[in-house]
């Protein structure tokens, strides 16, 4: 299988190219967004990595791209690596560096009884999956921006599912949010969870984040109102849905 057939593309609207890999396991299966810059261009998330993601995208030859990962789960880093320019969280720094099992849940992918639903090649065992360490070449944090020319994001810290960061393009009111709220169930059991953190997330997005739609690390996007529901019946239910 190439690149090409492994990735699928779709245009999302707002400048927003999105891509998934159908033939992962449903679980790990998130969405990368790829935008366009007039100086440079953005990938937000990195898929796990199974075939090469670079060769697949839109690139301009000349113009840089920054592959940003909103959280270091093996489901958003897998193909960082791939790319010269990487950002992520400044306080997971040095696990971009070596990329372990327990702060990415590559172990648990592993484990799973269909990892994948077609072979990305002949011979391919879930048993040599690894990822690759992707040091972080811009580390970070609450208050940052990332500015593609005519485009600028600022930097959100969303913890509760995890150590999170987001990007909210304030202008266009667009939202990529990683896996700090998505239109299903919220996972808030693992061991980098924090419940406490992400109900002060949660009544963030309602009282502060004007979005008007979100991309999220996993479903289909969603407008702000939806958003703001998802955030309540967190905090209500503590499950989002």
């Amino acid at each position: 299988m190439t690149p090409d057939e492994w990735y699928h593309l779709s245009d999302a609207g707002h400048g927003v190219t999105r891509l998934t890999e159908p033939y992962v396991d449903p679980y790990y299966s998130a969405n990368l967004y790829f935008v366009r810059g007039r100086d440079r261009d953005l990938l937000v998330d990195a898929g796990m990595g199974i075939l090469p993601l670079k060769p697949v995208l839109p690139l301009t030859q000349g113009k840089p791209v920054l592959a940003l990962a909103t959280h270091v789960h093996v489901d958003h880093v897998g193909a960082l690596h791939e790319f010269a320019d990487r950002a992520g969280l400044a306080a997971e720094t040095e696990l971009y560096e070596t990329m372990p099992d327990e702060a990415t849940y590559a172990e648990e992918y592993r484990e799973r009884e269909a990892p994948v639903t077609r072979l990305p090649m002949p011979g391919w065992k879930i048993t040599d999956y690894r990822l690759q360490p992707a040091p972080l070449t811009l580390p970070l944090q609450e208050g940052d921006r990332v500015d593609l020319g005519d485009r600028s994001f600022a930097v959100l810290e969303l913890p509760g599912h995890s150590p999170c960061i987001a990007l909210f393009d304030e202008a266009n009111g667009v939202l990529f949010a990683g896996d700090a709220i998505y239109d299903d169930l919220l996972l808030d059991d693992m061991p980098c969870s924090d419940k406490v953190a992400y109900r002060a997330t949660m009544r963030r997005l309602i009282e502060e984040v004007d979005a008007k739609v979100v991309f999220g690390g996993h479903g289909e996007p969603f407008d702000g109102a939806r958003m703001r529901e998802i955030a309540r019946n967190y905090l209500e239910n503590g499950s989002g849905v």
